[in-house]
């Protein structure tokens, strides 16, 4: 397997929780999230995703707006 390329990710990586050890790591934070029943930052817009709720209700009221 490819190794993973952190900086082709950062333009795509949305992600502002500073200690998190999947920053740029997208599987790794896909996996995680979705073990979680939650969704990644990069599916949430700036102020959603500032608010640290990952959970799909927060996409859906998101896209409510």
């Amino acid at each position: 397997m490819e190794e993973c390329q952190k900086e082709k990710h950062r333009a795509l990586c949305n992600c502002t929780y500073e200690p998190c050890s999947r920053k740029l790591k997208c599987c790794e934070c896909i996996h995680y999230h979705r073990r979680n029943s939650e969704l990644p930052a990069c599916f949430f817009n700036a102020e959603v995703e500032s608010t640290y709720d990952r959970s799909i209700s927060a996409f859906i009221r998101m896209h409510k707006r």
